[in-house]
């Protein structure tokens, strides 16, 4: 397949951002799954880890919502307005997922009375201790976080059946 014009294209920063906050998002799900019993060292490693990876989302969401309000992304495909609305409503889900669901956990460590520890920078606490808020509040994050489960890997396989089936560009303007 032929290169897609630059105005086809989505910028750099935003297909680097893209896919640095696919990579944190993983490495914060493998890091959730792998942490280990309580107490162990493993526990402690993978915890840092996840906490490390939702904080840099967050950030880059910020800074990837930033930048796509500075330099809009190029025009939508054509294709059915039902397919449209649907890759509207994910990607406003996918935006807002990244944003929310570091918080939430953010609240939940600092509702639980801990602060949120970054090795290397320090600790930080945004709100003060509320346990049973830190109950409700870990739910939601960890439902959230089983939720978007499906909705990463549904927005994966719409980008392997843009590629695959429908053979269009869709995929190849974020790589």
């Amino acid at each position: 397949m032929p290169p897609l014009p630059p105005q086809e294209r989505f910028s750099r920063p935003a297909i680097l951002l893209h896919w640095a906050i696919f990579l944190l998002v993983a490495l914060a799900y493998l890091a959730i799954e792998m942490r280990g019993p309580k107490g162990s060292d493993s526990r402690v490693f993978w915890t840092a880890t996840h906490f490390w990876a939702g904080c840099s989302v967050l950030i880059l969401s910020v800074v990837r919502v930033a930048w796509r309000s500075y330099r809009s992304p190029p025009a939508p495909l054509a294709d059915l307005p039902v397919m449209q609305f649907l890759s509207k409503a994910a990607h406003l889900a996918l935006y807002i997922f990244i944003i929310v669901q570091p918080i939430l956990g953010i609240l939940t460590v600092n509702l639980a009375g801990h602060p949120v520890n970054l090795a290397g920078l320090g600790s930080f606490t945004v709100i003060g201790p509320d346990h049973d808020l830190a109950k409700s509040m870990k739910t939601i994050h960890e439902t959230l976080g089983n939720v978007f489960y499906w909705v990463i890997g549904l927005h994966a396989l719409a980008a392997l059946w843009h590629h695959f089936i429908k053979r269009d560009a869709t995929l190849r303007r974020i790589i």
